[in-house]
């Protein structure tokens, strides 16, 4: 859990308020149901199926232990309708700066275009990089997430870098 945000926050929508706050192990089938409901990650095994649940529980786990890492979600009332990860990565380039990586960003499929993922990145900028003393904000995007990368650069953030990957079998 990154120290130094102060949570749980009320974020303005469209709509109405939602609340951000760190995620809790009792989030754990909403936040797969949050995964399953996006098309690009269910193609990548991100099923909601309860046999992956362990494995689910575990990375939540560590995302919390880890000092420089968070999952957030966003709650409407009793719903979850929108996470996010945040961390902190420690650099040496940009004369030491560090810097902010926003990963694992979803709203609920009948809840996009309501105000929710502009509200949490405008809460990210605002509010969280100052926090931590981040001075670079970065993300990462699936090519095909087009409408995904609209909305980013709507935000202001440009696609300055070419990323790569490199699968590598569980073992």
């Amino acid at each position: 859990m990154l120290a130094g945000l102060d949570l749980p926050v009320v974020l303005a929508t469209r709509d109405a308020g939602v609340t951000l706050r760190d995620a809790r192990a009792d989030d754990l089938d909403a936040l797969m149901a949050l995964l399953s409901d996006d098309p690009i990650s269910a193609a990548r095994g991100d099923n909601g199926l309860d046999e992956n649940r362990p494995a689910y529980a575990r990375a939540l786990a560590r995302i919390e232990a880890d000092p420089a890492n968070t999952q957030l979600v966003v709650t409407d009332g009793a719903r979850l309708v929108g996470t996010m990860q945040l961390t902190v990565i420690p650099g040496l380039a940009r004369a030491g700066s560090d810097r902010l990586q926003v990963e694992t960003v979803r709203v609920a499929s009948d809840r996009r275009s309501s105000g929710i993922g502009a509200a949490m990145m405008r809460w990210v900028e605002e509010v969280a990089a100052p926090a931590l003393g981040t001075t670079l904000i970065q993300l990462t995007s699936d090519a095909a997430r087009i409408d995904a990368h609209r909305f980013y650069e709507r935000l202001g953030y440009t696609p300055s870098h070419l990323g790569f990957k490199l699968r590598v079998p569980r073992g």
